[in-house]
């Protein structure tokens, strides 16, 4: 694939791969962007390559996971900082006289919760699969693990995920 090829498909899959990475930021934008940035810097400049072996949106997003993790290690006080900074601001900014913003608030938050107490891989592969619409096999690519495994973490996530939203505490 030449550059100008390699530019249009960056472009084209610009949406998702955001999207991604805001996953791998757990939702923190400023981080996103700086790992998006960067693994884009990395596949322009020639660092990371793509070979074939996998479609292009999955090799994509396992460089921009890949990237994200390295980001999070380079710059773990800076998310704590910035994590603080966005949740007393949000205890400032929340508004609570829209009775309806206020139910769709509790059910955000209710999924977030929800969604915090899953293990990093489960949320992971949810995300992946529902957000990104990647076939459990083409997300255990991205996450770099075997197909069994990816299964594994979906089908419990997706078990835990219901009970604890119907309200029943799943251990």
């Amino acid at each position: 694939m030449n550059r100008d090829e390699l530019e249009a498909e960056l472009a084209r899959m610009h949406p998702d791969a955001f999207a991604w990475a805001l996953r791998c930021a757990s939702g923190r934008r400023e981080e996103a962007e700086d790992s998006l940035h960067a693994a884009y810097f990395r596949i322009i400049d020639g660092k990371a390559r793509f070979d074939g072996r996998s479609s292009f949106r999955t090799w994509l997003f396992g460089v921009i996971r890949r990237t994200a993790l390295e980001e999070r290690r380079k710059g773990w006080l800076r998310v704590v900082r910035l994590q603080r900074w966005f949740e007393r601001r949000g205890d400032e900014t929340g508004d609570r006289t829209d009775p309806g913003g206020l139910v769709a608030g509790e059910t955000a938050a209710r999924l977030r919760t929800a969604l915090g107490a899953l293990s990093t891989r489960q949320r992971e592969i949810l995300h992946l699969v529902f957000y990104q619409e990647l076939s459990v096999q083409e997300a255990a690519g991205v996450l770099g693990m075997p197909v069994g495994t990816a299964r594994t973490h979906y089908e419990r996530g997706k078990a835990r995920l219901r009970g604890m939203l119907a309200g029943e505490e799943l251990t």
